[in-house]
């Protein structure tokens, strides 16, 4: 009894030797978790995981310790007797100067190392398989269950109460179930220059034919030696890129040995402390070979997401190999609803624009978290890739794997919880049929409304132009319920001004799956705008309202025969290859002299390429076609239009050379910057019908209110119609939208700041009779903001003329536009 004691009282002491402490790091200024803070307490440190959290424990009682982070005050703080959680606030810091010369030293050597490190560049070729888990869901013991009474006015202005139970009814939901669930199995192949990945086997909760643009977003990247990072669709200067050392601060933390080799911690953040979304993270940099033995990588502020990669030592290649990738978001601070991964997942607002705080939405409390693991590498072994070009393949039996394929491919068995989102899915998929409102949602986005085998076309149903008056029509197209190898289409429109049908009939046939390449041939009678500048390969999209048009006069009836090709066989390309003969009618004063010879109409014979190329973008081989993800910027567009004159009817020798350069780069704190630049140059006996005209959109009248009418999309607001004529143009035009403002209440606009310029010329103006018309010669320039969504859908826009084309009264150069947008919500 006594030993027993004796043993009793050595444990009791040794348990009162253990001190430890629990907290959180803070930032003083905005409330916000200070991720990767180093701690320092009894002559050891600490590092704070990705969200400001730390543990520490001692052998020796607490009673100062000090957290330290880079663009924050170095603060000590006191530890209260028997105290097991502490909130450390650090106050934000200005000072500059925060890379240490020791991390310096080691990131340096990091960088120069970089190609000996990178797979890509070490190995010859290689191939792995990859499984891949997403999950939308939330933690259960984070939800406090808690019933409230909701206030609202009804229509009358009459107060209502209701009960509301939506965490209540959450929490009975995520204790039984995730809310999405998502299941990849792939092939990655490398071949020394092309890395693709090949889909196996895919799952949706819900859903029998997985949503394939969800497996297209590039939530992060899977190297980390690129001269940029990807981190949810946003590229970044990577913390190791060439020129990384001007663009971040680095410190060393720690020293930690992972797989038996020391490796130093070091710590980065982006030198633009003001900046919403700097990335920041923690780089593990093998001691020896300086490679990167795993990587946190982080964003906060509008959301709140990180990006883990983990990797393996292969002793025979000495190298890191990528073992695994996580990728989570959560809420952060922001001001705006946010939506992701088409809408599947959502945030709401985390405030009151009338200053009354709310308590959590469910949404507010999910988070969505992917991971990857890596298994089965085959290094320098002879791999095929066919389609190079194409980053992602999705192979027809992928959708339909039998469960023995699961089970292959699973590094764990689905849990209990797993099992229960599939069946709950599946049968809330049956019940609700959400595959078929999907299908709807996207037949409406672009335009058209399912009835039986025909998309009913949205967008002839009604217009209004001064030449037509309000266009009323119907239009539609066969889908795949009649046939997925044919197709037929056409419409029917009336003026009401004009009094004359316009209508367009047509069939194609589909000559290739993979490439959705189709042959057609169609005949169509209509109207169109004057030297206006148009793209055959730009597709239709769907506006509830198109406001340009409306105070439009100058018109050409066309009458045309058509035989064309639609395809993406080109790597990165889809184009238009067409020969047409059309017969043309000018609907306006006007005669064109060629050759001794005046034309009041004529007839033109074509060959035309239209061809859009995104160099940047990534494409993935569907079963049902080749879809574009990834989509980014600089994208190309080009038209080249031949007349042939020894073909069929044709009147004139001419020739049309057209490109379009866009792009375009959005920011997470919701800013928006863009570029647009156009040029047409047409040659030889070309009639004003199919010259330039730069879009423009201002009426000629007296004073500013009688100009008022909507703003166009990338129309030149204070350019009158007919105003100026090109046979040869280039345009420019910049924007840059700021995030959604919250001033009060309802008016709440987008504002969107906007320069244009344009440069022209006509050769043989002496051709074009019965218009007075202006060249660009000298230039023209305009600026101004748009105050766009206002009120609801409404918004105002005001533009400035300037430059040598500036008119002499003040008031005329001036352009006030109303501006209508919508969103769908798809």
């Amino acid at each position: 009894m006594k030993y027993l004691s004796f043993l009793f009282l050595i444990f009791t002491l040794s348990m009162q030797g253990q001190f430890s402490l629990n907290g959180i790091v803070k930032n003083k200024a905005t409330g916000k978790a200070v991720p990767f803070a180093t701690i320092s307490f009894n002559s050891s440190n600490k590092t704070a995981d990705i969200n400001g959290l730390f543990e520490i424990e001692s052998d020796t009682p607490f009673t100062i310790i000090e957290a330290a982070q880079i663009g924050f005050s170095k603060e000590q703080f006191v530890v209260k007797n028997n105290q097991s959680q502490i909130v450390l606030s650090l106050a934000p810091s200005n000072v500059d100067e925060h890379t240490d010369i020791r991390a310096q030293q080691i990131i340096s050597m990091a960088i120069s190392f970089r190609d000996k490190n990178n797979p890509a560049k070490k190995l010859n070729s290689y191939q792995f398989k990859g499984y891949n888990k997403l999950l939308v869901s939330a933690n259960p013991d984070s939800i406090k269950v808690e019933f409230d009474t909701i206030t609202k006015r009804n229509f009358f202005g009459k107060r209502t109460q209701k009960i509301d139970s939506s965490l209540y009814k959450f929490k009975k939901i995520i204790d039984y179930r995730d809310l999405i669930q998502t299941e990849k199995a792939s092939l990655f192949k490398y071949d020394g220059k092309h890395f693709q990945e090949n889909i196996l086997g895919v799952k949706m909760s819900g859903l029998k034919k997985p949503i394939y643009e969800i497996l297209g977003f590039n939530l992060q990247s899977y190297s980390i030696y690129d001269e940029s990072y990807t981190l949810f669709e946003t590229k970044y200067n990577s913390p190791i890129a060439k020129d990384a050392l001007l663009d971040y601060y680095y410190q060393v933390l720690d020293s930690v040995n992972i797989e038996g080799r020391k490796t130093f911690l070091i710590f980065f953040k982006n030198k633009k402390l003001s900046r919403a979304a700097g990335l920041e993270g923690l780089l593990f940099i093998d001691s020896q070979n300086y490679a990167v033995a795993k990587s946190i990588m982080h964003i906060g502020g509008v959301l709140d997401i990180s990006g883990i990669h983990d990797f393996t030592f292969l002793d025979e290649q000495q190298l890191w190999w990528p073992k695994k990738t996580t990728f989570r978001i959560v809420k952060g601070s922001k001001e705006e609803d946010i939506k992701l991964l088409g809408g599947i997942m959502k945030f709401d607002r985390s405030d009151n624009i009338s200053g009354i705080d709310r308590r959590n939405d469910p949404s507010d409390l999910t988070y969505l978290l992917s991971t990857t693991i890596y298994s089965d590498l085959e290094i320098n072994e002879a791999v095929e890739i066919k389609r190079p070009s194409i980053s992602m393949v999705i192979k027809e039996s992928a959708i339909n794997q039998p469960p023995d394929f699961w089970k292959e491919y699973r590094k764990d068995t689905l849990t209990q919880r797993e099992i229960n989102t599939y069946l709950a899915m599946d049968s809330l998929a049956i019940n609700s049929n959400i595959e078929r409102k999907l299908r709807l949602g996207r037949k409406i986005y672009n335009g058209y409304i399912p009835f039986g085998a025909v998309d009913l076309d949205l967008r002839h149903l009604l217009s209004f132009n001064n030449y037509e008056g309000f266009r009323l029509g119907l239009g539609g197209v066969t889908n795949e319920h009649l046939s997925e190898k044919l197709r037929f289409e056409g419409y029917a429109a009336y003026g009401t001004k004009d009094g004359t049908f316009k209508y367009n009939f047509g069939a194609a046939t589909r000559i290739g799956k993979s490439s959705n390449s189709w042959f057609g041939a169609s005949y169509t009678d209509d109207v169109k705008e004057i030297a206006s500048t148009s793209f055959a390969i730009d597709k239709r999209n769907f506006k509830i309202y198109d406001p340009r048009p409306i105070n439009i006069s100058t018109f050409y009836n066309y009458k045309m025969y058509k035989m064309y090709i639609e395809n993406r066989i080109l790597p990165k390309t889809e184009s238009i290859w067409q020969v047409s003969t059309t017969a043309v009618e000018p609907k306006f004063n006007y005669v064109f002299l060629n050759n001794g010879k005046s034309y009041t109409s004529y007839n033109m014979t074509t060959a035309m390429v239209s061809l859009q190329w995104n160099p940047y973008s990534d494409f993935m081989q569907t079963p049902s076609g080749k879809l574009e993800i990834g989509k980014r910027f600089p994208k190309f567009t080009f038209q080249f239009t031949q007349s042939l004159p020894e073909i069929a009817k044709n009147d004139f020798e001419f020739g049309k050379i057209d490109l379009r350069v866009e792009f375009e780069k959005k920011y997470l704190n919701g800013q928006k910057s863009s570029f647009l630049s156009e040029a047409g140059y047409a040659y030889g006996d070309t009639p004003l019908t199919h010259l330039y005209n730069n879009s423009p959109n201002n009426l000629n009248k007296d004073n500013i209110i009688q100009r008022i009418t909507f703003a166009g999309k990338n129309a030149f607001e204070t350019m009158y119609f007919n105003e100026f004529f090109s046979s040869q143009y280039v345009m420019f035009q910049l924007k840059h939208g700021f995030k959604k403002s919250t001033f009060a209440g309802a008016f709440s606009p987008t504002i969107v700041l906007v320069s244009r310029a344009a440069w022209g010329n006509m050769e043989k103006p002496e051709q074009h009779l019965g218009i007075d018309y202006k060249t660009l010669d000298q230039g023209y320039f305009e600026s101004g903001v748009e105050l766009n969504q206002m009120l609801r859908f409404f918004g105002l826009t005001a533009f400035y003329r300037y430059g040598p084309n500036q008119l002499s009264r003040f008031e005329d150069n001036i352009a006030i536009k109303l501006s209508f947008q919508i969103n769908l919500g798809f």
